[in-house]
């Protein structure tokens, strides 16, 4: 029968809350964070001890790692072989520990992300170093606990002689936690440890005199101060950390940039690897070859490059694409007071002299306590060798060791531990030499006993052995340091024209969305007019340009695409090219309506846009900068009121150009001139302002931008063929928002409406496509002017060749017979 009294009720929610924190409070406090005590994780601790007890220590032979993997798993932690042994191999990397506290032959990794060979091939032992760790353990300095199956004792903490958690750093993540402490230089550390014991209120900034900054086995530049300063305040903080890199000159103008040091934890393979695709995929024009030419001497990337490149612009754009500089997040956590916590350089430093002092307190203490009894041993012998004679006798009278010991103890008031030295003394010993070597040795317990018990008592004797043995260890292992720290963290300004080779090509936007760019020799070797548009297709935008120039797309929509020459496809020109869609969302009924090419994106000049519902606004070119997601979302140019509304055009006002007029006109007839001043520079969400007042059902036919004094005349095409020409005098100069005034004669059955307008000068050509692809000249000198109420000449003969789709300015040249 189950007893009822025994069983609990509990939710599933707090039956998991429970074993969920117990687990956690586990793999934080035995697994992945290190003691700021030691600097250890239990797993790094159980080896280092292990590897101590089976004396597998730097002065003796090397042992098979298997060995150690196998005394560590049986003996003090119970997990899998392979994280014992990966801990055993990362304790031995001479790259990522700055002190490596195992020595090991054979494969032991490499910085290219090499495994290392299976325990069964290779040999560890204790280093040099890692016997400071374990210095005086036999001395009871630190507190020991039962292992796992009760057997065995294990430390919960080395006695570190010297501040491994800074020196050797640490990487770890457990649940809700994560630590990231980079790697110092112990002669730097050890020298602010000492200034510490110097100057108990030592300020960060007097440690840091001492402290330079980290100093990663592998080197690199390491930059920022700032945020130096604020991970050593707070325990977080991020720096930059570059690779050391020179720039030399080949023959035949050729320089090649040599890497002798890579940022700590970077996989030298992988980066070699990232900056040969860059070359392939053309990324960066001017790499050559890349090569990795390190080998025993030391690390050595090579890249070389094409002539006449810009070498440092290169070097800039790897730093910034590339691992040849990546960003440092310090996140000092570590187990401190049996919990986790985050911890600037000052409290660590001060948790490490707090365990030294007892560590010492204890070994002290120790000695003294074996000191004191040798020495009460000493007595005993001295004063069985005063009475020898009658302690012979006592003992011949004795019936066994036993109780010879009794009777010395009764008899001369030995103690028991005396008679036990005395019943085992060896006769050669009953000497007048051995009373002179116990009398010397006496004077020397007394010594060390008062020597002991000096530094029991006074906390400043106690410092000054902490100080004499970390000054021991520094003279014995302080190295130079590989890290150079630079205060600022240098802008990475990448050039274009590193990137990008300068060339010429032609380039070419249609109406329906198609773009490519093409090399001036394929333009040149096609005939003329074969672009590769489909008939009801045309050019928005063809014209020369160069690869570093940059493209701006509006469309009807209101959306702005924006791309660098250079990105475009590299198409043939008789080839239809590239789809907006294929780049960006362009829906299925949207257009082109303008494009322009600029050398740079530092204009000074703005954007005019107006849409059919009568609206229209100025925006800043500094206000449509291409963004992060350029290449994914476009742009908004123009906030747009209705479903069915559309940007008519796009006109482009340089900076320093004169006072611009606008001339707008409705599909019934009515224009509007004004000041573009009027027009106020909004930002690039905004709907802008009112155009023209509209009537219900009317919109804005086009628009147009006067932008010189050379026009004399606006063109207007009507939708049934008709073409008039008329002085820009006829409309005077008005206020926006208005009607306008009526420019065409109202007719009561089939009335025109306008179609296109475009601003004259007396000699202007223009030409008018229809549905049916009829191409129409308009040579303008033939038209005299007329007036307002003029409904102008048919020029094209919309029922027989279809309804009118665009009109446009042509060269003279350019006009057929």
């Amino acid at each position: 029968m189950v007893d009822k009294s025994r069983v609990k009720e509990l939710t599933l929610e707090a039956i998991m809350g429970d074993r969920f924190g117990r687990y956690s409070k586990y793999i934080i406090q035995e697994r992945a964070l290190p003691d700021v005590r030691d600097g250890l994780k239990p797993v790094q601790r159980r080896i280092l001890y292990a590897m101590y007890l089976d004396h597998n220590t730097h002065d003796k032979a090397f042992k098979k790692s298997a060995k150690s993997v196998g005394n560590v798993m049986g003996n003090f932690h119970p997990h899998g072989d392979s994280s014992i042994y990966e801990a055993l191999v990362r304790l031995s990397q001479d790259w990522k520990v700055r002190a490596p506290l195992i020595e090991m032959h054979g494969n032991n990794g490499s910085m290219d992300g090499d495994p290392p060979a299976a325990m069964r091939y290779t040999e560890a032992r204790l280093s040099s170093i890692s016997q400071t760790l374990l210095q005086d353990i036999d001395k009871d300095t630190v507190p020991m606990v039962l292992n796992f199956d009760d057997t065995k004792e294990e430390p919960t903490v080395l006695p570190a002689r010297f501040p491994n958690l800074l020196v050797n750093g640490a990487t770890g993540i457990s649940a809700g936690y994560a630590t990231s402490i980079p790697p110092h230089n112990l002669g730097e550390v050890i020298a602010a440890t000492i200034a510490l014991i110097d100057n108990p209120d030592l300020t960060l900034d007097q440690a840091l005199e001492y402290i330079k900054g980290p100093d990663f086995p592998t080197g690199g530049i390491l930059q920022g101060q700032v945020g130096l300063k604020k991970a050593y305040t707070t325990g977080r903080g991020k720096v930059v950390l570059r690779s050391k890199t020179k720039i030399e000159t080949l023959r035949g103008h050729r320089q090649q940039i040599v890497v002798t040091e890579i940022p700590y934890e970077v996989n030298k393979a992988q980066l070699v690897k990232k900056i040969d695709e860059l070359r392939v995929l053309k990324k960066v024009d001017g790499l050559a070859e890349v090569r990795d030419e390190s080998d025993r001497h030391g690390l050595s990337i090579v890249i070389e490059l094409k002539r006449d490149v810009d070498a440092t612009g290169i070097l800039n754009y790897l730093f910034k694409n590339t691992d040849l500089q990546v960003t440092y997040n310090f996140n000092m956590v570590a187990i401190a007071q049996m919990r986790p916590q985050q911890l600037g350089l000052l409290p660590m430093l001060q948790a490490y002299l707090k365990h030294q002092q007892e560590v010492v307190l204890r070994r002290t203490q120790f000695n003294l306590d074996k000191a004191q009894k040798r020495l009460h041993i000493v007595a005993g012998l001295m004063k069985a060798l005063s009475i020898l004679d009658q302690v012979i006798q006592t003992i011949r009278a004795s019936h066994n060791k036993a109780n010879a010991k009794e009777n010395l103890v009764q008899q001369y008031d030995f103690s028991p531990e005396q008679a036990e030295a005395i019943v085992s003394l060896q006769l050669y010993r009953l000497t007048n030499t051995d009373i002179q070597q116990l009398q010397a040795e006496k004077a020397e317990l007394e010594a060390k006993i008062a020597g002991y018990q000096a530094i029991i008592d006074d906390p400043q004797t106690l410092m000054q052995v902490i100080k004499d043995e970390l000054q021991a260890i520094r003279d014995q292992f302080q190295s130079p340091r590989r890290t150079r720290i630079e205060a600022q963290v240098q802008e990475l300004k990448v050039d274009r024209r590193v990137l990008v080779t300068e060339e010429k090509v032609h380039l070419l936007v249609s109406h329906e969305g198609y773009l490519k760019r093409s090399s001036l020799r394929s333009y040149q070797a096609s005939t003329a007019g074969a672009n590769g548009l489909r008939d009801q297709d045309w050019p928005v935008l063809d014209l020369e340009a160069t690869t570093l120039e940059h493209l701006y797309i509006f469309t009807n929509r209101g959306n702005l695409i924006y791309r660098s020459v250079h990105e475009l496809d590299d198409a043939r020109w008789k080839d239809k090219g590239q789809h907006l869609s294929q780049l960006i969302d362009f829906a299925t009924d949207e257009q082109v309506v303008a494009a322009f090419v600029f050398p740079d994106l530092k204009e000074k000049g703005s954007f005019v846009l107006a849409s059919n519902d009568g609206y229209i606004k100025q925006v800043a070119f500094s206000n449509l900068l291409p963004g992060r997601t350029y290449r994914s979302h476009a742009l908004k140019a123009m906030k747009l009121h209705q479903a069915d509304s559309q940007v008519l055009h796009v006109w482009y006002r340089e900076a320093q150009a004169p006072v611009h007029e606008i001339f707008g006109c409705t599909q019934n007839g009515y224009a509007l001139r004004f000041d573009l001043d009027q027009v106020p520079l909004v930002g690039a969400k905004a709907a802008g302002v009112r155009f023209m007042t509209l009537k219900a059902g009317e919109e804005i036919a086009d628009y147009a931008l006067l932008q010189d004094s050379r026009p004399l005349y606006l063109g207007l095409i009507t939708q049934r063929g008709a073409f008039k020409k008329m002085k820009l005098a006829e409309l005077p100069l008005g206020s926006r928002a208005r009607r306008g005034l009526l420019v065409l004669r109202e007719l009561k059955t089939k009335p025109h409406r306008i179609k296109f307008i475009h601003l004259l000068a007396k000699d202007d050509i223009l030409k008018v496509t229809t549905k049916q692809n009829k191409l129409v000249s308009i040579v303008t000198v033939d038209f005299a002017p007329v007036d307002r109420y003029s409904n102008g000449s048919f020029v094209v003969d919309v029922n027989q060749d279809g309804p009118i789709e665009r009109l446009f300015p042509v060269e003279p040249t350019q006009v057929e017979d």
